[in-house]
């Protein structure tokens, strides 16, 4: 019984209704689901039997890579971060069997509260707000990185040190995939003056990969909103692994430049001016109990140049299948803005 589509079938659903039962939750009648989020990364199912709601993560049914579409991964990093003060959708069930839908999938708890991924959705929010919402993502990153991941089970989640000269080799392997022909020279030049710059590693934590106000889901209270915001869950850990905490700070912090829009394909809610910029964040983190950020400008731009890459992939991918939407707003327009960020971070003009 294989998913040919992003619609779950009522054959699927009784299977994953099975799936639910035998984790010991009640189902009290057949599900409905609605997909939340699709595209590049795993889809994101609302479940329904109802009366209760569940959220549901499973790859794409086509072109996915196990190591990038991680469902498996995703369930138990989270379901380790529940002893924690770290906030995450309670796990319910893992299915790893891929006859039963045709690919994996995690069944989480659903969590009430308000994703902010666009800048319109931003803006429906008062400054008082804005600086609440930063403020707890800040607080939130560095709570993470405070987590002993071998008390809570996650020694093996990858190999702590070392972290910045796998990313760079990682991602300069990627470059020559799908680089662009006339950027080679100045991908180039940043790659090998970010493999003579490499620190020494001072620190090691979980670190979410991906961390952003649009994979967190916030709670904004009913009064006085300011005073009782709070993150409810931090979502989307597919590139969750054990790495130097600074790192996970600088990609939070690379994705705030407007540049970011271009990958989006529209304004971003992270990307907006309303919210703190990258020096302000930083002094937040510290503030909050994070590491110390050693090294700052090295990691800014070990940063910008994985964003760089990241876009000049998705262009990659979007031109070989012949996608006539890329006319305005290209990913690959961001490619060369974040290679410039990066060199001014490495102090090249």
């Amino acid at each position: 019984m294989r998913a040919s589509s992003t619609v779950l079938s009522s054959a699927e659903l009784a299977s994953i209704s099975r799936i639910i039962e035998g984790a010991g939750e009640l189902v009290a009648g057949p599900l409905s689901s609605r997909l939340i989020t699709g595209g590049r990364s795993n889809l994101t199912y609302f479940l329904t039997d109802g009366n209760r709601r569940w959220v549901m993560r499973t790859p794409p049914r086509a072109g996915r890579t196990p190591s990038a579409h991680d469902v498996a991964r995703e369930y138990r990093v989270t379901a380790s971060l529940l002893q924690t003060d770290v906030p995450v959708a309670p796990t319910v069930a893992l299915c790893e069997d891929e006859s039963v839908i045709g690919a994996p999938f995690a069944i989480a708890e659903f969590v009430p509260g308000l994703c902010v991924q666009t800048r319109n959705q931003l803006d429906e929010l008062d400054d008082a707000t804005v600086c609440a919402v930063a403020d707890r993502l800040v607080q939130t990153l560095a709570a993470l990185h405070r987590v002993d991941y071998d008390a809570v089970g996650l020694s093996g989640l990858g190999r702590p040190g070392g972290y910045a000269q796998r990313q760079l080799k990682r991602w300069s392997g990627q470059w020559e995939i799908v680089g662009v022909d006339r950027l080679n020279a100045l991908a180039g030049d940043v790659s090998r003056r970010l493999a003579a710059a490499v620190p020494e590693q001072d620190a090691s934590s979980i670190v979410h990969g991906d961390y952003r106000i649009d994979n967190t889901i916030v709670d904004l209270g009913a009064d006085s909103p300011a005073d009782r915001v709070r993150v409810a869950a931090v979502v989307d850990w597919e590139l969750s692994t054990l790495g130097d905490p600074i790192a996970d700070v600088a990609m939070m912090c690379a994705y705030r430049d407007p540049g970011f829009d271009l990958i989006l394909g529209a304004p971003g809610a992270w990307s907006s001016p309303r919210l703190p910029d990258v020096p302000s964040l930083a002094a937040q983190y510290e503030a909050a109990g994070g590491v110390t950020l050693a090294h700052w400008d090295f990691h800014m731009a070990l940063a910008y140049y994985k964003i760089a890459v990241v876009s000049a992939g998705i262009d990659h991918r979007m031109r070989a299948a012949g996608d006539p939407g890329q006319a305005h707003d290209s990913p690959g327009d961001a490619v060369e803005p974040y290679l410039q960020l990066a060199r001014r971070a490495l102090g090249r003009p």
